[in-house]
This record gives structure tokens, sequence and C-alpha cells, in this order.
């Protein structure tokens, strides 16, 4: 005698929820990695007089384009 059973798809679940957080979280990083970089390049063009009209030094580009790279994706 044959016996069949039925395997629902998993369309939900815990491997698809794991995927979409997976996918959520490159999304995030590549936000925030193209602000980064966008920031970071068009504040390392500036000379120094440029910084400071705005505010800023050489040495501050690192951590405002990690400001903007954290805005541009909050978590």
């Amino acid at each position: 005698m044959a016996h069949l059973s039925e395997t629902p798809l998993a369309t939900t679940g815990l491997f698809s929820g794991w995927f979409s957080e997976i996918a959520e979280a490159r999304k995030i990083r590549r936000i925030r990695r193209q602000a980064y970089r966008q920031t970071f390049n068009e504040l390392n063009m500036m000379s120094d007089a440029e910084l400071n009209d705005i505010g800023l030094s050489g040495y501050m580009i690192r951590d405002v384009a990690l400001q903007a790279a954290e805005m541009a994706a909050p978590k």
C-alpha cells in the first residue's frame, strides 16, 4: 500500500525570513557604502580653505563620511 504525504513548500518560515534578513542587510550596507564613498570623495577633493569655510579640517573627513553613511540608512 502506498503512503502519500504532503510537505509544504518553504514560502514562509525560518529560511525565508533568514534570507530576507540577509538581503536587507546587504541593501543597507550597499546604501551606507555608497553614501560614505560619495561624501568622502567630495570632501577629499576640497582644499583646506574650502573645508575651513564649512567648519571642517582634513582630519575630520573620515568621521563626517561615517556619519553620512549612518544617516543614509539608519538601523
